[in-house]
């Protein structure tokens, strides 16, 4: 600070340079002007230059200021000439003054040069850093400074405050001269508050409320609970944005005639807010007559295309949904033997009675061929990698439907942080050149991560993983989670396309530690290792096999060939039977059918799989076991105007079987409902279960056939054991549903209905259950077909600490013993 005063009389302001350096050109033109006017020694045109001589350069070599000229030893004194060599000086930005002159035969040539920028200071900076500011400014250290290069800064800086909606920010340029020509640059900068959206208003509106066009927009009202969304921040080209989501959702809403009149935001006077105005016109609302089908193309006729049709006569008409009927037609005709159909909806308008009648027109498009393709801006990922995955080689016809799923192929391996398909023509009039250019994206993920969640307690994480090992697609990974309740540490490698083929093929190391004492009496753990293969029939029908050898181990109850005087609260005779090492040797199938529009977060759509395992081929498990799942994703866009509202339908069946009495039934193999698959009850906590033994028989349990006493102890007191089943099935009604402030703080919300069933009993001796008399005899309760039902709901908070999730249920209809669970909670992050 001290220097800074003492050179304060050598501080100047950005305004006075301007005005120096506009004045400093005018100077030198008028001192060579004065000078040829005033006869001090310029010969007529025509006079030859001798030699030029310059003066005052200390940083410049000489020959650099000579090839700026124009005029050359040799030329003539010619006006022209040597107004185009002083512009030329002028223009390199190197010097603040330049002045012309002749002596004799002699040019001489008098330079003041612009001192060098010794340092950039940015002062009053708290939203932005000093290195993003740096990114953006032109003028760098040890440069030439130049006045006008400050200017064309300031605005810059001015301009990344304005993106932050901070348009009362001021910038004011300071420079401090330095011996030696050179000077340090200081922005000194009050970014001032931001400058929030107050008000949104809409005019013309007549069929939508103001509420429900404000959930339509991105822009949003300051509130005190946006401080994690910037949603509320004026940005002008959100604004823009928000017009055109206006526009899509009128014309979805059947408003054909709808345009934006203006989308205006108005400064406030004390540039702390903003109010943003949406003018528009609506014009009537159109529902749909006539709909029908042309065809020109050979073999399609309009009765078979007919039945794909999806929308319906008298619904409000729908631009968005007509355009993706078509494009579903065109799809369906390009993979069906007609790779050059095209289909144009085209629609006449009644304005009189609101009407829209549709056609789709199928023509026969222009005939075209894949020539050439060329894969660009791959670094990592090998040239054939990205090759198998595309729908097309040379040759193939060349069709919308290629070029779109050629770049979602390229999306969906994931290797890529930006993907595009061009074309360009080929050698021929029918011939086509496809572009596919990628940007590589890192593909390998190191992860530490922590948490929590009901059913394994407070955890942590590890994980590394390569999605791309080498650039050959390969998937290949290790994770490791320790947790209060679970541990568990798994090596996996994938390759998506084994031996160049359409096969997925891949194998698993694995070994997983339970300790379900909190609600069990057993742990288990588990020593594996699987071996996959699956192939894709289609883009939605595929099939998976697995190979799976697994040893396992039983923990915490009495060895099967031990039966010592019963403890208080001993497990089961069951869960003692299941006690020590077993060997599980299985293989699987499952087939899957998907048709759901996102994979990773669906909306529409709907999936269906079935598959079965069989464990036999060696081990001591001789079963086998069919399941079947299916959901369906049913959007609500056209009924509340919103993405955010959609119903999700669950369901599944599973069934398992001994084909073998000398199986050794373990319980761990049994399928179990509760937790997850049916919120509101404890983690298998519905089916088959028994009781422990506790103490002797007190008066009045030897009453009845369940309580009298075995060796002088009482079956049916004390924890229950959990057994699981052989018969499961599922059901899933969800309505998911933003909530008021949901959209800025990352909040959505659901309501359900689940509802399930677990019966069939499967133990290890079936005398300890069916023989009265066996001196080990515990009963059995819970195996029953009567489906329990709970309710509840849930929210989703991305949260900055991970994604939070919090379901509550209560049971509508459950079975005496049934083990409740109202409310699971679950969040963690990586990083």
């Amino acid at each position: 600070m001290a220097v800074r005063l003492a050179l304060l009389a050598s501080v100047c302001t950005a305004p006075a340079l301007l005005c120096a350096a506009e004045a400093a050109p005018q100077q030198g033109r008028g001192t060579h002007h004065d000078r040829r006017s005033a006869g001090d020694g310029y010969v007529p045109a025509g006079s030859m230059i001798q030699a030029i001589e310059v003066h005052g350069n200390t940083r410049i070599e000489t020959s650099t200021v000579l090839s700026y000229m124009v005029v050359q030893p040799g030329d003539s004194f010619d006006r022209d000439a040597l107004n185009r060599s002083l512009k030329t000086l002028y223009a390199t930005g190197l010097f603040r003054d330049v002045t012309l002159k002749r002596q004799g035969s002699t040019l001489v040539v008098d330079l003041t040069e612009n001192p060098v920028v010794n340092r950039i200071v940015f002062e009053g900076n708290h939203a932005l850093k000093d290195k993003d500011l740096m990114k953006e400014i032109s003028m760098r250290t040890r440069a030439v400074f130049s006045a006008q290069t400050v200017a064309v800064d300031r605005q810059k800086i001015l301009n990344m405050y304005a993106a932050r909606a901070r348009y009362g920010a001021t910038v004011v340029p300071q420079v401090i001269r330095l011996s030696h020509n050179r000077v340090d640059v200081i922005f000194n900068i009050n970014e001032s508050q931001q400058t929030l959206v107050r008000k949104i208003a809409f005019v013309g509106n007549e069929s939508f409320s103001e509420a429900a066009l404000s959930h339509v927009v991105s822009s949003k009202e300051h509130a005190w609970y946006r401080f994690f969304s910037s949603s509320d921040e004026y940005n002008p080209e959100r604004i823009r944005y928000d017009a055109e989501l206006l526009r899509r959702f009128y014309l979805h809403s059947g408003f054909v005639d709808f345009h934006m009149i203006d989308a205006t935001g108005e400064l406030s006077p004390d540039h702390k807010s903003f109010y943003v105005t949406y003018t528009l016109h609506e014009g009537p609302r159109y529902r749909l007559g006539k709909i029908g089908v042309r065809s020109n193309v050979h073999h399609v006729t309009a009765d078979t295309m007919k039945n794909h049709i999806e929308v319906y006569k008298n619904q409000y008409y729908d631009g968005t949904a007509v355009q993706d009927n078509a494009t579903d037609m065109q799809e369906w005709l390009q993979a069906n033997g007609h790779p050059f159909a095209m289909v144009r909806p085209e629609i006449a308008r009644n304005p009189e009675k609101k009407v829209v009648d549709l056609l789709f027109d199928i023509v026969e498009g222009p005939h075209a061929y894949v020539e050439r393709i060329d894969i660009n801006g791959n670094t990592v990922t090998r040239d054939h990698v990205i090759r198998r995955n595309l729908p097309m080689v040379e040759g193939d016809a060349y069709t919308p439907f290629n070029r779109k799923y050629s770049k979602l192929a390229l999306q969906d391996m994931g290797y890529f942080s930006s993907t595009n398909v061009e074309q360009s023509q080929g050698s021929a009039p029918d011939k086509v050149n496809v572009s596919a250019n990628v940007v590589e994206k890192p593909t390998g993920e190191f992860s530490l991560g922590g948490g929590y969640s009901t059913d394994a307690g407070i955890m942590g994480n590890v994980g590394l993983k390569q999605h791309n090992l080498l650039g050959t697609g390969i998937d290949a990974g290790f994770s490791g989670t320790v947790a209060y309740y679970e541990k568990q540490a798994d090596l996996s490698v994938t390759d998506p396309y084994f031996l160049g083929r359409n096969f997925v093929a891949g194998f698993d190391l694995y070994t997983i530690q339970n300790n379900y004492q909190t609600y069990q009496s057993y742990n288990e753990g588990q020593y594996g290792a699987s071996v996959r293969l699956g192939y894709a029939y289609n883009r939605y029908l595929s099939q998976s096999w697995t190979y799976t050898v697994v040893d396992r181990h039983v923990g915490n109850g009495v060895p099967n060939s031990q039966y010592p005087g019963w403890e208080d609260d001993t497990p089961s005779v069951y869960v003692r039977d299941a006690a020590g090492w077993s060997l599980l040797s299985q293989i699987g199938t499952n087939i899957t059918y998907d048709r759901r529009d996102n994979r990773m977060n669906p909306r529409s759509g709907y999936v269906l799989s079935a598959g079965g395992d069989f464990a036999g081929l060696g081990g001591n498990e001789k079963y086998y076991r069919v399941k079947a799942n299916g959901s369906y994703y049913l959007p609500l866009d056209d009924l509340t105007g919103s993405h955010s509202w959609g119903f999700q339908f669950k369901g599944g069946v599973g069934y398992m079987h001994d084909w073998s009495s000398s199986g050794d039934r373990n319980i761990v193999d049994n399928f179990y409902l509760g937790g997850q698959n049916l919120r509101g009850f404890l983690q298998g906590g519905v089916g088959p279960r028994s009781s422990h033994y506790k103490g002797a028989c007190h008066s009045g349990a030897a009453n009845t056939p369940l309580g009298q006493a075995r060796n002088g102890y009482c079956p049916g007191a004390g924890q229950e054991d959990l057994l699981g089943g052989t018969f499961m099935y599922t059901a899933s009604i969800q309505l998911n549903f933003p909530l008021p402030m949901g959209d800025s703080l990352g909040i959505s919300g659901r309501g359900f209905i689940d509802a399930g069933s677990l019966s069939g009993k499967r133990v290890k001796d079936r005398n300890h259950y069916r023989n009265w008399n066996d001196p080990y005899y515990t009963p059995i309760g819970g195996s029953t077909m009567t489906p329990r039902v709970s309710g509840g709901l849930g929210i989703s908070w991305k949260s900055p600490f991970g994604l939070v999730n919090i379901d509550g249920a209560v049971p509508i209809h459950r079975e005496h013993g049934d083990r409740l669970y109202p409310v699971r909670f679950g969040f963690g992050q990586q990083f």
